[in-house]
């Protein structure tokens, strides 16, 4: 079997749950082919397999159901071109490649206008294909500020809907006026300017429902239009059915529905503004995050800095960072010291000391010094563009809890129209024999009151923000299943070494003078060892002036023997002090720091006992409190390690763990997860290394430290960025705001539908408020999604 391949396309032209459900539905229909389709997003994620079916194949199909596919235009300058050839074999090779529509080069003006399919294709990608034919291209340079694609489509719906609105004034005045008994002039009551003004509404501004409804039913499918131009087109044709009357008869008096078809598409129009607008703010996390990035880089090129845009840094080169500036790109610092903001990537406020060999993140901030790095991640390779790509992600998935919604909003719109039909079927049999009028207003109102658009909006919307709110608060969640999985925890398993403690060994304790240390750092000054870099890191901090040794030899399993001016210098076990003839009377101590979990050292000088030191690889500042809050989320905490009994136990009392599973080998991590999941219990798996890998793969919800391996993190479901251990608990606080406001807004959109229908059967509803009521049901969803921006997060 071949391999699949992977692309999102952009799908425009749906508009309720029940098109993006259709074009999922009719994609996975095709062989080797699996597609997710977001109606929030109007994304479709489509794995496939090339040997069975094109890419090309996909964006038929998708548009033969009357749906589009989202392109954009590259505007580009090309230099380098000579003559018409040079043009013509751009234009040629770009017209060749998959994803791009139409390409088209202007040798006059060195410009190159390319039309692509996002997904297939990105600008990127034009570029660099230039490139690889001899010419250089840029994007275009352009003074003015241009519109985003969403504000412009949010500009042409309210020219749309003002318009509508200034059409259906009159005529909803009209009808206020008639219901509250007062005389309204006689132009106003004319069913020739009520047709006058609702004509435009109904076939040039309504246009769209008649469009949509055509592709649909054409290709087997309904969804909201379908109801829209049903329930509108019945007003308004029985309407010109009874203006017509007056013809022949002109004493005849009317039953004039104009105003309900021309009031429906502008509250319809008015709904799907406020949606869009609505939505717009959905995606303001991705927006920030994608604000932050830096836009111009100093580039050392001879001796010289040239400023050149960040795109066009490449790996290798030589950057200098001025104070207060952004970090262009992902690097190490070759010259130069200095502090650096890391909050937006860590979510820690205290910046972070960087000197020599010192690694860098893109768009932080460089806080008092003027440094040189040279550039090791660029462009998508960065560490902020793959926490865009992963937000990007989360938000384009489904939760499991949307499949539900799925299901019912495909047979939603055939129901209602059944159930329409029959409404008018029963007033005309039984409430009102032989009242067409009534029967047709009923049937009109359960049309336009049962629109699935609140249901299909329900869970994206909601999903959107709670991965975007968790994106800002530095935790990255993969999928909307993994948020919407996150929630039902019962215990969270921990590896110790890197999550709970800091990997890194620090001295806790000394008994002994300056010269004992002085000598003690001087003679580890020679070893590679974790402990003997903790112990020269501790003598650094205490301004010790270290020496080198005459001599130096570790002797394995016992410590380590140097020669410094002159003096012998003996660091290690008791069994190396018994060796040397060296009399220790620190047994108790010894003892002590080892059941604290310490690894103790004794020194001695020319046979002479002279002190202790002690090492352990502490607990973070912070694990204790995370793991308090754990415990208050009613979650058991559990502490993995490859480490013996005693350390864990000691380490376990320090962070407040009252659950430990030592000397677990690399290779047995996973099985122990298995172990607790055997017990009916939804497990978390917290680490940072590659042994963690396949633990964090099994379990039910997979965190990595986002400090830790590249392999940790690609296994994970969730990712902890800068390793701060109260993100666990704060990410499964969103998972739970998310899910609650996810039911809130099912809860609503399936008992607004349940009550609406019989109400409006009953013909207790009059169409226009139908149509409003409909309108603000999606406004309303996209509302209460909205409001997880506000939930305080502790």
């Amino acid at each position: 079997m071949s391999e699949t391949e992977q692309t999102k396309l952009g799908v425009t032209g749906m508009t309720c749950a029940a098109c993006s459900n259709r074009v999922e539905k009719v994609l996975n229909k095709m062989d080797g082919v699996e597609a997710k389709v977001n109606l929030t997003t109007e994304k479709a994620s489509v794995d496939y397999d090339p040997s069975a079916v094109s890419i090309d194949d996909i964006t038929e199909r998708i548009e033969k159901l009357g749906y589009g596919i989202e392109t954009e235009t590259a505007e580009l300058d090309v230099t380098g071109m000579t003559c018409a050839a040079c043009s013509n074999r751009i234009e040629k090779v770009l017209n060749k490649q998959n994803g791009v529509k139409t390409a088209s080069v202007n040798l006059a003006t060195e410009n190159a206008a390319v039309e692509y399919t996002p997904g297939l294709m990105e600008e990127t990608d034009i570029i660099e294909r230039i490139q690889k034919l001899g010419y250089d291209a840029n994007v275009k340079t352009d003074d003015d500020d241009k519109e985003s694609a969403k504000e412009k489509q949010i500009a042409r719906m309210k020219t749309k809907l003002i318009t509508s609105a200034l059409l259906a004034a009159p005529l909803l005045l009209t009808m206020i006026v008639q219901m509250v008994g007062v005389d309204v002039p006689s132009i106003l009551v004319n069913p020739w300017f009520q047709f006058a003004l609702a004509t435009p509404v109904q076939f040039i501004i309504g246009w769209q429902f008649y469009v949509g409804t055509y592709k649909n039913l054409r290709n087997g499918g309904a969804n909201m239009d379908v109801l829209v131009a049903l329930g509108t087109s019945a007003a308004y044709f029985y309407s010109l059915y009874e203006a017509l009357k007056t013809i022949g008869s002109p004493a005849y008096d009317p039953h004039l529905y104009f105003e309900t078809s021309a009031i429906l598409i502008t509250l319809i129009l008015f709904g799907k503004y406020l949606e869009t607008a609505a939505k717009s703010k959905t995606t303001a996390a991705l927006s920030t995050l994608l604000d932050l990035q830096a836009k111009q880089a100093r580039v050392i090129r001879d001796g010289e800095e040239v400023m050149v845009n960040v795109e066009d840094v490449a790996v290798g080169d030589q950057l200098r960072v001025k104070p207060g500036e952004k970090f262009p790109v992902d690097g190490t610092v070759m010259k130069g010291q200095t502090s650096v903001d890391e909050s937006m990537i860590t979510g820690e406020s205290i910046p972070v000391e960087k000197d020599v060999d010192s690694n860098v993140v893109g768009s932080t901030i460089n806080k008092n010094g003027t440094v040189e790095m040279e550039a090791t991640k660029v462009g998508k390779d960065t560490a902020l563009a793959s926490i865009v790509k992963v937000v990007e992600d989360a938000q384009e998935s489904k939760a499991p809890i949307q499949r539900m919604a799925d299901v019912i909003s495909g047979y939603f719109v055939p129901v209602v129209v059944g159930i329409a039909v029959i409404t008018f079927g029963i007033w005309m049999a039984f409430v009102s024999p032989g009242a067409f009028e009534p029967a047709l207003v009923a049937a009109i109102a359960v049309l336009v009151i049962a629109c699935p658009c609140a249901l299909g909006l329900a869970t994206p919307t909601s999903i959107m923000v709670g991965t975007g709110k968790s994106a800002e608060t530095g935790i990255l969640f993969k999928g909307g299943e993994h948020l919407e999985r996150t929630h039902q925890l019962d215990a969270v398993i921990m590896d110790k070494t890197g999550t709970i403690t800091k990997g890194k060994p620090e001295v806790t304790d000394f008994t002994g003078d300056t010269d004992t240390l002085q000598l003690l750092a001087s003679a580890e000054k020679g070893s590679e060892h974790p402990l003997a870099e903790a112990i020269v890191a501790y003598a650094t901090e205490q301004d010790m002036k270290m020496v080198d040794a005459d001599a130096f030899e570790a002797i394995p399993g016992q410590g380590i023997k140097a020669t410094i001016a002159g003096k012998d210098v003996l660091v290690g076990n008791r069994k190396l002090m018994d060796e040397h003839g060296v009399q220790v009377d620190a047994a108790a101590d010894l003892e002590s720091y080892e059941s604290d979990g310490k690894t103790a050292m004794l020194v001695a000088v020319n046979s002479e006992y002279q002190g202790m030191i002690a090492v352990a690889d502490t607990i973070k500042e912070t694990a204790g409190e995370a793991i308090q809050k754990l415990h208050d989320q009613g979650l058991e905490v559990v502490m993995m390690t490859g480490d013996n009994e005693r350390t864990a136990q000691a380490i376990a009392r320090q962070a407040g763990i009252d659950q430990v599973i030592a000397e677990v080998l690399p290779e047995e991590k996973a099985d122990k997860v298995k172990d607790v999941q055997n017990q009916d219990k939804k497990v978390a798996m917290v680490g940072d290394g590659i042994n963690d890998a396949p633990a964090l793969a099994v379990a039910d919800t997979g965190i990595a430290i986002g400090t830790g391996t590249e392999v940790a993190i690609e296994a994970a479901d969730v990712t902890i960025l800068g390793g701060e251990l109260l993100l666990i608990p704060k990410a499964i606080q969103i998972s739970q705001a998310t899910i609650r406001n996810i039911r809130q807004n099912l809860f609503w959109a399936f008992a607004y539908n349940t009550a609406g229908i019989p109400i409006a059967a009953a013909g207790l509803l009059a169409p226009w408020i139908a149509g409003g009521a409909m309108a603000l049901s999606s406004v309303s969803v996209v509302s209460n999604a909205l409001r997880l921006k506000r939930v305080k997060i502790e």
